[in-house]
């Protein structure tokens, strides 16, 4: 009773044509028949109706399909087709009882069910019973002639590469040898081949392309039962191993893995219903398309829920992890070999096809978490690139080394952890976060470069101010003979000293000569500058100077003593050495003498302002030439020759002559005041003509 339980005796389709899809799913499901793959195999039951079929069938596999009960009488007992596990038998293996043949309940004509039923067991099975009484035998109008003429008909309509074993089961054989009934009913079959008719592709196809004949002899189960169930348990045995080469079930070319048996039995049972003909390999690449796209469908689900990718996924938004593509490399390949365990048995371009789509889809799901990870990695790489090049500069190793050793470092670092983010399913490429890195980096340095030389030129731009800007005053203030003769010399020598410590301080940046040379000329560029704008703030208070030159030299003698006015002394001569030294100051701010070339700004102006002589020589054009004007005195300083230079100088001297005049009236009396009005005179004559 135990093992009759085991078997899940499942009605498959109806008395109608109806298909127990329900019914199948449970049967799959109660005898774990899923995960079998290749390893099993299916015996149908063909024959007249109550000629023994379920009796056979749970003799031969410990079934329980439904029996004639021979004391009610005969009559239909099997309706539709039904299925049963075969207890005991290895590999797994289903008996498929059908409805008998020539059953009065159907009628005489009405033959379309059987001719269904049997392109179903001849499309789904490996092994065919043929149940046949033994007085059938050699007989022309015996009960087989029509189930075997039906079954090689219907075989016509099948388009398959294999061969299906037709095993004749000669029930309740007589005292006729076997050996002598075999001959017999290989006879009978191959002339009932030979007879049907068939398309012009099989016209002379043998009967061996198509099926594999075996035939056995039964002793009567009413009258010698003991002997019948010796001999089935014999007959048993031979469906132990059957898929095993030259097994009963030994060509597996046609077969359908075990999870997609529900799929295959439907659709042919469709394909037939709806009297169409049959192609089983095209029906194989159905089946196994439907079933990879469900197996895959079931994977890629799973890992979108796997809890192991969900904490990886989460945990790189916060930061590199370490291990990063192996771990997502495990997870796929976890889901990749779920799919091929339970797709290795479909057909193997469906497999690969469908393999592939399901690979796409998990490297698009995760992809984001890998460019997320790659950009932690290039933002560490480049935080490590500028820690560790200020860290050098601070130390005082030179920026171009250092740029070149820590861009190494963070190159490789990120070239590290690419690798070691890389996932082994995908051939993604990290070139252009690589290359973002690098630009990165040489910005960076870039930026550091020209702050760090935009600071050293600062700092030697205030060492120049430093050192030219109070002596250049000084010089101009007290030098009386050599003042840009000095003021060259202090800018020559400052300026190389200078630019000598600034190629010092910036060799560790492997400037390359253009720029140095630009630097350096930028540097002397800017002490002269300082020279000249100092020059031009010092003659914007020529009145303050010359007037303190004079008021010096006309109130102090040669060793700086206050002069004691007795009335003695040759104040026409003092007047005249104050009046030439106050010149003098005036003849150095006329003009910046940077460069070392010869002038007469010194005597023109003396020839102007001192002797009284103003050349009033005439052109050719007839255009008077004056020695003041700025068009003849290329030297001159823009501060005192811009416009009217003349107009500019008496207005000076004007303003000095009222200045000196409230003093020499303060100091030394009124009859000075002529020798400044002589003076004066001179310069108005000479100046004032504009």
């Amino acid at each position: 009773m135990k093992e009759a339980d085991d078997c899940c005796c499942t009605q498959l389709i109806d008395e109608k044509g109806n298909f127990n899809v329900d019914g199948l799913q449970s049967f799959i499901t109660n005898t774990n028949f899923i995960h079998c793959g290749l390893s099993y195999a299916v015996v149908s039951v063909m024959g007249p109706q109550s000629s023994g079929k379920s009796t056979l069938l749970n003799h031969l596999f410990h079934t329980n399909f439904t029996e004639m009960d021979a004391f009610k009488g005969r009559f239909q007992t099997t309706k539709g087709i039904w299925i049963a596990k075969c207890v005991g038998i290895e590999p797994f293996t289903i008996a498929m009882d059908l409805e008998g043949t020539d059953g009065r309940e159907r009628g005489e004509d009405d033959t379309t069910f059987e001719k269904q039923s049997a392109l179903f067991a001849l499309a789904i099975s490996n092994v065919v019973l043929i149940n046949m009484w033994c007085h059938d035998i050699g007989r022309e109008h015996a009960a087989n002639k029509p189930l075997l003429k039906t079954v090689f008909q219907v075989m016509m309509r099948l388009f398959s590469p294999r061969r299906t074993t037709l095993l004749f089961v000669i029930r309740d054989k007589t005292k006729t040898p076997f050996e002598h009934l075999e001959p017999i009913l290989r006879d009978d079959i191959q002339k009932i081949w030979d007879a049907v008719p068939k398309p012009q592709s099989h016209k002379y196809t043998p009967l061996s392309e198509f099926f594999n004949v075996e035939v056995t002899a039964l002793s009567s189960y009413e009258d010698k039962e003991d002997k019948f169930k010796a001999e089935v348990a014999q007959l048993r045995h031979r469906f132990f191993h059957s898929i095993s080469p030259g097994g009963l079930a030994g060509d597996r070319r046609g077969a359908v893995p075990a999870s997609g048996f529900s799929i295959s039995a439907q659709h042919i049972w469709k394909v037939i219903r709806e009297n169409k003909d049959l192609d089983l390999p095209a029906h194989k690449v159905m089946v196994a398309t439907v079933r990879c796209d469900e197996i895959a469908d079931e994977k890629f689900s799973r890992l979108c829920s796997d809890e192991v990718w969900l904490a990886l996924e989460k945990a790189v938004q916060q930061g590199p992890v370490r291990g990063f593509g192996e771990k997502l490399s495990s997870i796929i390949d976890a889901y990749l070999s779920q799919y091929d365990a339970e797709a290795m048995f479909f057909d193997e371009g469906v497999r690969n096809a469908k393999r592939q789509h399901l690979e796409s889809k998990a490297l698009n799901l995760v992809f984001p978490a890998y460019t997320t990870m790659l950009g932690h990695l290039r933002s560490k790489a480049l935080e490590s690139f500028k820690a560790k090049l200020e860290q050098s500069l601070n130390s005082g190793k030179g920026f171009a080394a250092s740029v070149r050793m820590w861009t190494r470092s963070s190159m490789l670092e990120f070239d590290k952890g690419s690798a070691d983010a890389a996932v082994r399913q995908a051939s993604w490429d990290a070139s252009r976060v690589r290359d973002k890195l690098r630009r990165d980096i040489d910005s960076h340095a870039m930026s550091v470069r020209n702050a760090k030389l935009s600071a050293i030129m600062d700092n030697f731009e205030k060492q120049l101010a430093k050192a030219l800007v109070d002596p250049v005053e000084s010089i101009i203030e007290t030098r009386e003979k050599d003042t840009w003769p000095s003021i060259r010399k202090l800018l020559k020598r400052e300026t190389e000293a200078v630019v000598s410590e600034f190629l010092s301080s910036i060799s560790g940046f492997e400037l390359d000569e253009e720029t140095t040379e630009r630097m350096q000329q930028s540097l002397r560029d800017y002490a002269r500058k300082l020279v000249e704008n100092k020059a031009r703030d010092e003659a914007g208070k020529i009145l303050i100077l010359m007037k303190d030159r004079f008021s010096t030299v006309f109130n102090y003698d040669n060793n700086s003593i206050p002069r004691v006015w007795s009335g003695k002394e040759d104040i026409k001569a003092i007047t005249q050495e104050a009046r030439s030294a106050s010149l003098k100051l005036l003849s150095d701010m006329a003009a910046i003498r940077l460069e070392e070339k010869p002038d007469r700004i010194d005597s023109i102006l003396r020839s102007a302002l001192m002797d009284g002589t103003v050349s009033e020589a005439s052109s050719s054009r007839g255009v008077s030439t004056d020695p003041l004007a700025s068009s003849t005195w290329e030297e001159c300083n823009a501060s005192l020759c811009g416009g009217s230079s003349r107009k500019r100088l008496s207005i000076w001297l004007l303003k000095l002559f009222q200045h000196r005049r409230q003093t020499c009236e303060a100091t030394i009396g009124y009859p000075l005041l002529g020798l400044y009005w002589q003076w004066l005179f001179l310069v108005l004559t000479n100046l004032c003509f504009f």
